[in-house]
């Protein structure tokens, strides 16, 4: 049993409802399985399922837990800062790419 950390620029959902949720009432709730550590209190990018940049959330509040299932959860609260432009999630969404996701066709890269 541990922590993992996060990096501190990726919130990466995992779920489009999470996700909606966020964008569409400017605050949302994702959980992920393990127990993590997310940089309350700071501002980092959010992704979609899809690992498209979308826009910037600060972290509200991180509680990892055990679940009534037995299962080692953390929950993560975020507010919505902004959306990103059409510019910056392709910058983004690149470099994102290149840092934590691997990489990308060569021919998404233009």
């Amino acid at each position: 049993m541990g922590f993992a950390t996060e990096f501190n620029s990726v919130c990466k959902f995992k779920s489009e409802q999470e996700l909606y949720e966020l964008l569409e009432y400017g605050r949302g709730k994702m959980v992920k399985k393990g127990f993590r550590v997310y940089p309350t209190g700071q501002k980092v990018i959010a992704y979609a399922p899809n690992n498209e940049a979308v826009a910037i959330v600060k972290i509200v509040v991180s509680i990892a837990e055990i679940n009534f299932q037995g299962e080692e959860v953390t929950e993560v609260e975020m507010e919505l800062v902004r959306r990103l432009t059409e510019e910056e999630a392709r910058i983004q969404t690149a470099l994102a790419h290149e840092m934590f996701f691997g990489e990308r066709n060569e021919t998404n890269q233009t």
